[in-house]
């Protein structure tokens, strides 16, 4: 008679000293089964899962989820695209993405659009994926049917997108399309600038400072205003994304004082980089809204803390050399994006780090928080029972340099190029598969992220 038989086979039982469960950190186990975590305990009977993988000291953490990058494809492979960005992801930590509607060709603002998505991931997938659509002027009646194929919300401009395929839309457009929006119960993210005549002409296009000048906050202030009107007159869930202006706090504060469904994402640039060390004609640097001074950026980091913005995403959008401008540095002229998905967290732990922000805050920032914003806060974001086993173990005492051979966007044009860092991914899980370990990957384990009204969900 053998005694002591597991009653239940787990797949997979990942040990660790620093497993982050919501607000603590903890000794255990993560036991997992059918790709779900079953129970995090701190005793496993012998022999109850086939596979049983011990970290010691390195943190186990939930999968990172990044609902703000630019994969770009359709349309636009020599910018970047499904395979190569996912393996960026996994290398990072990242289980999770979600795709903006701009940059791909056809741009994702209708039905059809969206199954051209889809379909271009076919076999390309090591991560989930999820999308947002577009909303532009004109596509009101696309809304309904774009929800119906599963987008998980929309995304709007305020200001010219970079993409003339992807207008900006007026507050009449917003009016049209919020109500529908809000009675589905999905966000709508909003690029909040709102471009007025500048008083700063230009006289030197490799001048960062005169780029910084060229968008103030006053643009990012006012859209911001603007939203957050509509969010309180429509009961619809904003999202402003990337927040850049530090003199906008107080309004969100305030709005989210009154209860309004408001939520604030920065990016790790703007908690990392600070425009007085930007040097001139540095186009890897250049994005929209600007990366602004030390003293506004602190303050990024006092709301981040206290809980008025929500969390970090990296709006990663890289684009050619050619579009970049790199031989003439012309800062006007250079798309602007930064490419920076793989060092999404390496980047926020070690500005955090100097800050003495626990791993518990970071946790919070890159998977908790991201999770509530896509509607998958009952199953991803957080260590915890009948959570899928998106995982990722890392190692935030080691540090490492960023080198071009070591970067896996499809471009090596990224402002981190050369910084050390610390934060070194071991290990990355999706639904309880490993898919990347050191430097092997195990590929096609993403799945694709639809909201409830999908019924293929």
């Amino acid at each position: 008679m053998i005694l002591n038989q597991p009653t239940t086979l787990f797949d997979l039982a990942i040990y660790s000293n620093r497993i982050i469960t919501g607000e603590t950190i903890q000794r255990g186990c993560v036991l997992i089964k059918d790709g779900v975590i079953v129970e995090v305990t701190d005793h496993v009977e012998p022999g109850a899962a086939t596979n049983v993988i011990n970290v010691g000291n390195k943190v186990l953490m939930a999968g990172i989820i990044d609902p703000h990058v630019h994969i770009n494809e359709p349309g636009r492979t020599d910018w970047e695209g499904f395979d190569t960005a996912t393996k960026a992801a996994i290398a990072g930590g990242l289980t999770s993405l979600v795709d903006m509607p701009l940059n791909s060709s056809p741009v994702t603002t209708t039905l059809n659009a969206l199954h051209k998505k889809i379909a271009a991931t076919q076999k390309q997938l090591h991560t989930n994926v999820g999308f947002w659509a577009g909303l532009v002027p004109g596509n009101s009646g696309e809304v309904e049917g774009l929800i119906a194929g599963g987008v998980l919300g929309f995304k709007a401009f305020l200001t010219h997108s970079g993409i003339d395929e992807f207008p900006n839309v007026t507050e009449d457009d917003l009016r049209l399309a919020m109500p529908v929006i809000a009675r589905h119960n999905l966000p709508l993210l909003v690029h909040c600038e709102l471009t007025t005549p500048n008083n700063h002409p230009t006289t030197n296009n490799r001048s960062y400072q005169q780029y910084l000048a060229s968008r103030p906050k006053e643009w990012e202030d006012n859209a911001i205003a603007i939203v957050i009107r509509l969010c309180e007159e429509f009961n619809c869930h904003v999202h402003i994304v990337h927040l850049s202006s530090a003199n906008s706090i107080q309004q969100i504060k305030n709005a989210k004082a009154k209860g309004l469904p408001l939520t604030v994402e920065t990016g790790q640039h703007y908690l990392y980089f600070n425009a007085e060390d930007i040097p001139d004609g540095q186009t890897q640097y250049k994005c929209a809204p600007p990366i602004r001074e030390k003293e506004n950026n602190d303050q990024l980091w006092e709301a981040l803390k206290d809980g008025t913005i929500d969390f970090v995403a990296t709006d990663h959008s890289p684009a050619t050399p050619n579009l970049k401008e790199l031989e003439s540095g012309n800062l006007m002229q250079a798309w602007g994006g930064i490419a920076s998905l793989q060092f999404a967290l390496p980047v926020l732990w070690t500005a955090a780090k100097k800050r003495n922000i626990s791993l518990q805050q970071v946790s919070r920032w890159l998977c908790v928080n991201p999770a509530k914003l896509i509607g998958r806060q009952h199953v991803k974001g957080t260590i915890a029972k009948g959570y899928d086993a998106d995982l990722v173990v890392w190692d935030p005492e080691e540090s490492f340099t960023v080198v071009a051979e070591n970067i896996l966007h499809k471009h090596k044009i990224t402002p981190y190029l050369n910084q050390s860092l610390y934060g070194v991914t071991k290990q990355t899980f999706i639904a309880g598969e490993k898919v990347f370990d050191k430097d092997e990957m195990f590929l096609n384990h993403g799945k694709l992220l639809f909201n409830q009204h999908n019924k293929s969900i």
